[in-house]
């Protein structure tokens, strides 16, 4: 059965940060990521955003140490990320630091995968 079209819609967002890297990849996350992430809720395109990782090391499988949980306000939200250029542009005057930043932070992440998930119903 297909999703409706004004559901929201959750995305998980896994990511295997190079060891020993992982205070550098969550500051620059903080810094140049959420920000972004943070007005596209106040924007209403994003309805939540969570960030975890585990809460010990080894816990569980080693395949992610940092995962984030958008949840969209639907199908089109997802789908849409026109107009994210331009807000990248008004909350960073600094393009070069910016850029040079993001690139570092995609430099210490060994593995990235995005995985849109589908409500299981129990009852």
């Amino acid at each position: 059965m297909a999703a409706p079209t004004d559901a929201p819609v959750i995305a998980a967002y896994y990511y295997k940060i190079r060891w020993g890297c992982q205070d550098e990849f969550i500051e620059l996350f903080r810094k140049n990521h959420y920000p972004i992430l943070e007005a596209q809720v106040k924007s209403g395109r994003l309805l939540k955003f969570e960030a975890y990782e585990p809460r010990f090391h080894g816990d569980g499988r080693s395949d992610w140490n940092f995962v984030t949980i958008l949840t969209f306000r639907n199908w089109q939200a997802f789908g849409d990320n026109s107009g994210q250029a331009e807000l990248i542009e008004k909350m960073y005057p600094d393009q070069e630091k910016y850029k040079k930043e993001e690139r570092r932070r995609f430099e210490i992440v060994d593995a990235h995968w995005d995985v849109p998930l589908k409500p299981v119903k129990m009852d």
